[in-house]
């Protein structure tokens, strides 16, 4: 899980402009929730594997937000950082939702 999300700096280091490496970091983390495969979501362990996957896009997407707050972050940033986060939230809801229907 962890190497999908080291190769998001790789591809920020080539940006022109901070603004442009945020961009390239938010591609990358959602590349990484595209990857993530909830249907296959079978065993307590998977779920834990899941939600700490989440979490960690969560975070970062955070920390991507803030560097950016004391500037004048552009629309487009803005908003794929929303639309992420909401991304992860019905993901989270849906495994939750699912966890209970398992359990």
């Amino acid at each position: 899980m962890f190497n999908a999300f080291s190769s998001i700096d790789y591809h920020s280091i080539r940006a022109r402009t901070p603004s442009e490496a945020a961009m390239k970091r938010l591609d990358g983390i959602g590349q990484v929730l595209s990857d993530l495969d909830l249907a296959g979501v079978r065993t307590h362990d998977d779920l834990t594997r899941a939600l700490l996957t989440l979490d960690t896009a969560d975070k970062c997407i955070r920390a991507i937000r803030a560097e950016f707050r004391t500037e004048a972050a552009s629309d487009r940033l803005v908003r794929k950082a929303e639309n992420l986060m909401e991304l992860i939230e019905r993901a989270r809801d849906e495994l939750t939702g699912c966890r209970a229907a398992t359990s």
